[in-house]
């Protein structure tokens, strides 16, 4: 009965193939066979009328996964697995389409890992050592190890040279199968069989007969002494023998090593494993196979006994056709996107390595705004520069930033320190920070003759409460239906630091952890740019159009940041649509009360009109507010993607040296009240940008910083942190 529904099964699957013969590539005589033997086993399953009506499936050898692709876009061959960076090349130069993910133990991806042998070496004195690599462009033996190592700048690439040229530079000798046109050095310790036969010659190939193809073949490769560093994928760790294991170590980012059963948190990063292609036109047909061959071989298939597709032992090695540790195929849909498939931090990635080759895009740096007046002193700092082109780029707030630089929309953005966090679990790192101390220190770099601005210490900033001085019967004790001011959703000094001081102040508070559905309780109204309801309607909308954009999350709401909340504790220019409290930082605050006036805004304020309403219930004047403040904000950090620091940094360094060396230009970086606005771009209480590439956005932080906004999201709800968390590893 089984077998007789397994044929039926089959039959139906086959039967909408319109009989067509399925010709899968293989690139070794041992994929051969096992190919041979699977064609061999679907014949034994099928009857031979069906095998008459739908077709059978043929094997077509070739000598690279590179002969493989080009074969199946000129329609001589019709699928094939493929390391996840040949199946980025395939469908963006090939025009090919993905039709299913191979899925593991623990999701669709795999952990790079560099693994050496016992002894002193760690990932920062990788220079001048000789390398083995499973593939180029690959996941794990190329563009996460490679990316790693720029974003650390442990790897110097400098913007004209390719970076298989910084490679070659970098190791003192390579083995990379498929490198072979790139740059001879990255073939040197390849051991493949030479011939002047294109189809004859293996060395540095990408197939099996190269003996150091692949992460078994890298991992030969530092076995058999030639190289001092495999980087492979932690799937073929298994493959070491118990006997061995205690011979190699694994390099950790932090430069510590590991045994190698702890790759989970001694990795070089985390990216998709490997994946079926096949033309766009043919994909109906390469599905309904795939699922056949599967419901057949597959690791439930109800013909297992008579052939296994993921098991390559008994053709003398691993991984042919698909991965020995493939669980399953997770099948793809038509409108599966490739940033889909791959995941948005990946593609990324090898767009910033260089997969697409060189554009335009790669020399400019693109920086996020979020209103019309960022958008326009963004523009200003573009002309008033001479270093590498800027390109100012609109966004709706903070987190629409976060979400661009992901999507590979904008190169970098300053964040403050809550959207900093969001972008640090977002896969984004630091690039530099902002200072706020007295005078920078410069240190100069003797390689580039360029300026650097260094600091082990990182003032911060500090949330302040503010009330005006005539509303006397307010303080933070009895702010229960009162009208609010924050400067805006997810702000440190306005949202995340006072919830924790108005919880523990209300009576019979059932202390919600969310700090928005907190000031919603508390509050009779306010305005908190970028939340909804009543904690909207104290908000004013736009200035060119009233009414408009209101409570929007950037500058185009008129009380939006901290210049916004000042406005909104004084009232609009009618006097009207005011609050009671705001909640804002209290740096550069008398300059932005002075400015009520000057901007025409409101008439008649000076800063001894405001006072702080301190944590023990008192009020003192601006001037205290190192003893009456609601905490310690960390500064701003710029941040973007881990490929992109040093190019991003060089960037702001040579910028800030031209601004530097120029004081006579109009522009000023850390100035936003000629714009009529306060903190655009950078907070205006800057003194200069210091280098931050080496800190984790962690450190920068500070724990006590860092634990107080990871519990509150960890029981707030958060879009962006939604879509960051969306993991191409474990979606499928």
């Amino acid at each position: 009965m089984k077998t007789a529904l397994l044929i039926i099964i089959i039959c139906i699957c086959w039967s909408r193939c319109w009989g067509k013969k399925v010709r899968w590539c293989t690139v070794s005589a041992m994929e051969q066979r096992k190919c041979a033997e699977l064609a061999k086993a679907l014949a034994g399953v099928l009857p031979p009328a069906a095998l008459a009506a739908f077709g059978r499936l043929s094997c077509v050898r070739t000598y690279s996964t590179d002969d493989c692709i080009n074969k199946l876009q000129a329609n001589r061959a019709d699928a094939v697995t493929l390391d996840a960076g040949e199946v980025y090349t395939a469908v963006k130069q090939f025009g090919l389409t993905a039709v299913a993910k191979e899925i593991y133990s623990d999701g669709s991806c795999v952990m790079a890992v560099a693994v050496v042998r016992n002894g002193d070496l760690d990932v920062r004195s990788l220079r001048g050592r000789r390398s083995c690599h499973s593939g180029a462009r690959w996941t794990a033996g190329w563009s996460l190890p490679l990316g790693f190592l720029l974003s650390r700048n442990y790897l110097p690439w400098a913007e004209e040279q390719p970076l298989s040229q910084a490679v070659s530079e970098f190791f003192n000798a390579s083995c990379i199968p498929g490198s072979a046109t790139m740059a001879t050095s990255l073939c040197t310790l390849c051991q493949g069989e030479k011939s002047y036969v294109r189809h004859h010659n293996f060395h540095c190939e990408t197939s099996h007969n190269e003996p150091f193809y692949s992460s078994q073949g890298a991992l030969r490769c530092l076995q058999t002494g030639k190289g001092d560093v495999a980087f492979v994928d932690h799937v073929a760790l298994t493959s070491i023998h118990e006997d061995e294991r205690e011979d190699y170590r694994l390099l950790c980012t932090d430069g510590s090593r590991a045994r190698l059963g702890e790759f989970q948190h001694c990795n070089l990063g985390r990216g998709p494993g490997r994946g079926v292609v096949t033309r766009f036109n043919y994909r109906t047909i390469a599905r309904k196979f795939l699922n056949a061959v599967q419901t057949a071989f597959g690791r439930q298939g109800r013909a297992r006994q008579r052939f296994q597709i993921f098991e390559s032992a008994s053709y003398g090695s691993r991984n042919l056709m698909f991965q020995d540790a493939t669980k399953k195929l997770a099948i793809l849909t038509d409108d599966s996107d490739i940033s889909q498939v791959l995941g948005l931090d990946y593609v990324a990635l090898l767009k910033g390595l260089g997969h697409e080759g060189s554009s335009l895009q790669d020399s400019v740096i693109r920086w996020c705004c979020i209103s019309a007046a960022e958008l326009l002193k963004c523009e200003r700092w573009a002309l008033s520069i001479k270093s590498d082109p800027l390109v100012c780029v609109k966004a709706s707030s903070m987190s629409n930033c976060i979400e661009k630089i992901k999507r590979d929309e904008v190169d970098a953005v300053s964040l403050d320190a809550t959207h900093s966090f969001i972008a640090g679990k977002c896969g984004l790192v630091p690039v530099a920070t902002e200072y706020y101390g007295e005078q920078c220190v410069t240190s100069e770099d003797k390689k580039t003759g360029t300026a650097h601005f260094e600091s082990d210490v990182l003032p911060a900033v500090f949330s302040v409460a503010l009330a005006r001085r005539s509303t006397r019967g307010v303080s933070l004790s009895n702010l229960m239906g009162r009208r609010s001011c924050h400067g805006h959703m997810y702000s440190p000094a306005g949202w995340l630091l006072p919830v924790q001081h108005i919880i523990g102040d209300q009576e019979n508070s059932s202390a919600p952890c969310d700090p928005s559905t907190v000031y919603s309780k508390v509050f009779w109204k306010g305005c908190l740019p970028g939340s909804q309801g009543a904690l909207c309607k104290v908000c004013v909308g736009g200035k060119e159009e009233p009414g408009t954009k209101r409570c929007t999350d950037n500058h185009n709401e008129r009380y939006y940041g901290n210049m916004g909340a000042l406005r909104c504790l004084v009232g609009d220019p009618s006097g009207k649509s005011y609050g009671d409290v705001a909640f804002l930082e209290q740096h550069n605050l008398e300059d932005n009360i002075q400015s009520l006036n000057s901007s025409g805004w409101a008439e008649g304020w000076q800063p001894s009109d405001f006072e702080l309403l301190c944590t023990d219930g008192r009020r003192a004047p601006l001037s205290e507010w190192e003893s009456c403040h609601l905490g310690a904000i960390p500064p701003n950090i710029i941040m973007t993607r881990p490929v992109l620091t040093s190019r991003v940094y060089d960037f702001l360094m040579k910028s800030q040296e031209t601004l530097s060396a120029h004081r006579d230009l109009e522009f000023q970086l850390f100035e936003s009240q000629s714009y009529g606005e306060s903190d655009l771009l950078f907070k205006d209480a800057s003194r200069c940008l210091v280098h931050s590439t080496h800190l984790d956005y962690r450190a920068i932080l500070g724990e006590e910083f860092y634990r107080a906004a990871e519990a509150v999201f960890n029981c707030t709800h958060s879009d962006i942190l939604d879509f960051c968390q969306q993991d191409v590893c474990s979606i499928f």
